[in-house]
């Protein structure tokens, strides 16, 4: 019996597609399409990712994804260096970051983004609000009583201004009449 990256293989080389073809068709490395059909899993971290790559590449050439799954799921079976956990007996150790990364993939961002964002402006605003009310008042403004006009005394400030007109005891009369 073939192998499933012989039946790709095979496929793709019928319909004379080339590997760089397929990689822009379906979104999948050619790194990973040339392991699928040399039938090298260790190019893989995960029989996840195996399966959807294998599932895609048989979608792109019109194959029976189903089918082709569950043979690479019977060629899969057999290995240990290539379980269901990853790795196998030398995979990854999980740290508090890994742990941190995991909680933050699971947030919702597309609402708490903008709910952070207008939170740390509110909080600027106040900010500024308060560093404005407690800045100090060096206020170049003249006070209202400095401003209006008081006209100094002059020396012999008794005298008006203007002559009087002569005292009479008689009738005023206008000039002209």
């Amino acid at each position: 019996m073939r192998s499933t990256g012989d039946l790709l293989r095979a496929e793709r080389e019928r319909r004379r597609l080339t590997v760089a073809q397929v990689a822009d068709a379906t979104k999948i490395k050619g790194d990973h399409i040339r392991a699928i059909e040399a039938d090298d899993w260790s190019a893989f971290s995960a029989p996840v990712y195996v399966r959807g790559f294998v599932k895609t590449y048989a979608r792109h050439l019109r194959l029976d994804p189903e089918a082709l799954a569950a043979q690479l799921d019977a060629e899969l079976e057999g290995r240990d260096d290539f379980d269901e956990r990853g790795l196998g007996s030398g995979s990854l150790r999980r740290g508090p970051l890994d742990f941190v990364m995991l909680k933050l993939a699971l947030l919702r961002w597309q609402v708490l983004f903008p709910l952070a964002l207008g939170i740390a402006l509110l909080v600027a605003a106040w900010w500024a609000w308060n560093a404005w009310q407690r800045r100090p008042v060096n206020s170049p403004v003249i006070p209202a009583s400095q401003r209006l006009y008081q006209p100094q005394p002059r020396p012999g400030a008794g005298s008006p201004l203007l002559p009087l007109p002569p005292a009479t005891s008689g009738p005023v009369r206008a000039p002209g009449r």
